[in-house]
C-alpha cells in the first residue's frame, strides 16, 4: 500500500537538560519533558483544556533568546537547546509561584491542589508579598461552591465550560488588578445559566470551584469504577466513597465520554442512599387491595406491601403477565423499553415480549428522541440506526 507523504509526522531533533530528545512535528517542549519524564511545573496548561500560556508557572530558558519561553506553547526547533532546570528558569518559576501563592488564601479548599503540589515540588515556602482582598465564596448554587479565594486566573474552567461543554458561562471580566472569573454578567453562579456539568470542578486546579458542602476535603475510603446509570451513552465515572456513602463523582477516561460527564452523572447519586430507595422486593399484602382512592405514605410502606424473596415476586409478576395473555390475548399485552439499558439488554427485552408475551407490540423511548436524527440519516446513508460513534468525525477526511 503506498504511503501518503502528508501523512507522515516529521521529528524534531534538540536537546532539553543536556540530553538529545527528538519530538514530532505539533510537540510542545512540555510535551516532550513529559516523554522523558521531566517535571515542569505548570497550571494554566492541562491535558484536557489544552495550552494557555497565561501563568507562565512552565517556562523554561532557550539558548539564544533574550526571554524565557512557556513550554506549554513553545514548540521547539531542529537544533533547539532548552533548560527547564537552569538557575534561571528555577528561580523565575518558583517566583510564579510564590505570586501565585500570595494571591490565595491560606484555607484550603481541596486536597489536591495543583499550586501547593508545585510549590512543595519546588521547596516554595509562605508568600513574602501581601495578600490580596479576598472575595466570600459564593455558595448560591446547589451543586457546586465557588470560592475565589483560592482563584489564581489559570482560565482552565473558562476553557472547560467554552471550548469543552460549549456553555460559555463562564468568561474573564475587567482588566489589570480587577480581573475576575465571572459567571454570565457578573452574576451568582446559582442565578446563572451554568446547567451544572461540573466541568469547570473537575478543571479547577485550586480547589476554586468545588462540589458543595466541602466534600472536597473528606478523603474517601475508596474508590469504585462503574458506568454512570442514567442514560445508554456509556460514560464512565469514579466513586468516591467513605464510610459506605458517595461523597462525590469524578469522570474516568472512557470512549464515550473522557471524563466529562453532565449533571446527573456527576451529581445524581443522592437516590442511592435516599430512604424511599427500594432494595428488596415487595408485593402487596392481601388485606391491602387495590382502589380508586389509593394513596400511600412512602415513610411507611409496610401498610400497604409485605418484603418477598426475588423468587417469589418474580413468579407473581410473571404469574400475571401469563394469565393476561392466556385470558385477554397476546395484544393485550406491550413492552416499552428503555435506553438506559445496554444494547444487550434492549434485544433480550424485545425478545422476551416477543417470544414471551406472543406479540410484536414492543417500542423503545428512543425512538421518540431519535425520530429526527432517523430522518436525516435515511437521507444521507439510506439507514435510520447510527453506524459510528460521534468522536468519528475527528478521523473523517476534509472535503475538497
Amino acid at each position: 500500500m503506498a504511503i501518503n507523504p502528508e501523512e507522515i509526522q516529521q521529528t524534531i531533533n534538540f536537546t532539553l537538560n543536556g540530553e538529545a530528545v527528538t519530538a514530532l512535528e505539533g510537540d510542545t517542549l512540555l510535551d516532550v519533558a513529559k516523554q522523558q519524564d521531566i517535571e515542569i511545573p505548570h497550571l494554566c496548561y492541562s491535558e484536557r483544556e489544552g495550552s494557555d500560556g497565561n501563568c507562565r508557572a512552565c517556562v523554561v530558558e532557550v539558548d539564544g533568546e533574550r526571554v524565557l519561553a512557556p513550554s506549554c506553547c513553545r514548540q521547539p526547533t531542529e537544533g533547539m537547546n532548552v533548560q527547564s532546570n537552569s538557575e534561571r528558569a528555577v528561580k523565575s518559576q518558583k517566583m510564579v509561584l510564590e505570586l501565585l501563592k500570595s494571591d490565595v488564601s491560606e484555607k484550603p479548599h481541596t486536597l489536591n491542589s495543583e499550586l501547593d503540589y508545585w510549590a512543595n515540588k519546588l521547596d516554595v515556602g509562605l508568600p513574602r508579598f501581601d495578600a490580596r482582598h479576598q472575595p466570600k465564596s459564593d455558595t448560591s448554587h446547589a451543586a457546586i461552591t465557588v470560592n475565589m479565594d483560592a482563584c489564581i486566573q489559570c482560565t482552565r474552567c473558562v476553557r472547560a465550560c467554552r471550548d469543552e461543554q460549549n456553555n460559555d458561562v463562564i468568561g474573564l471580566a475587567m482588566r489589570g488588578t480587577h480581573t475576575q472569573i465571572v459567571f454570565d454578567l457578573n452574576d451568582p453562579m446559582g442565578e446563572s445559566t451554568c446547567v451544572a456539568c461540573g466541568e469547570c470542578v473537575e478543571a479547577c486546579p485550586t480547589g476554586a470551584l468545588m462540589p458543595a458542602n466541602e466534600v472536597g476535603l473528606l478523603v474517601p475510603d475508596r474508590k469504585v469504577e462503574s458506568g454512570c446509570p442514567f442514560c445508554g451513552v456509556g460514560c464512565q465515572m469514579t466513586y468516591n466513597i467513605k464510610d459506605d456513602k458517595i461523597i462525590y463523582v469524578e469522570g474516568r477516561d472512557g470512549p464515550a465520554n473522557h471524563g466529562r460527564l453532565c449533571v446527573k452523572g456527576r451529581y445524581g447519586f443522592d437516590y442511592v442512599h435516599h430512604p424511599h430507595r427500594l432494595t428488596k422486593p415487595l408485593i402487596r399484602r392481601d388485606d391491602a387491595p387495590k382502589s380508586a382512592e389509593f394513596s400511600m405514605d412512602p415513610n411507611d410502606v409496610d401498610k400497604i406491601f409485605r418484603e418477598a424473596t426475588w423468587e417469589e415476586a418474580l413468579d407473581l409478576a410473571a404469574g400475571g403477565f401469563k394469565t393476561i395473555r392466556d385470558e385477554q390475548g397476546p395484544n393485550s399485552l406491550a413492552g416499552f423499553g428503555s435506553a438506559k439499558g445496554s444494547n444487550e439488554e434492549a434485544y433480550l427485552f424485545q425478545k422476551l415480549v416477543r417470544t414471551g408475551f406472543k406479540t410484536n407490540n414492543v417500542d423503545h423511548c428512543t425512538r421518540l428522541c431519535h425520530a429526527s436524527s432517523v430522518v436525516a440519516l435515511l437521507e444521507c446513508l439510506g439507514s435510520g440506526a447510527v453506524s459510528n460513534p460521534v468522536s468519528d468525525v475527528e478521523k473523517a477526511k476534509p472535503m475538497k
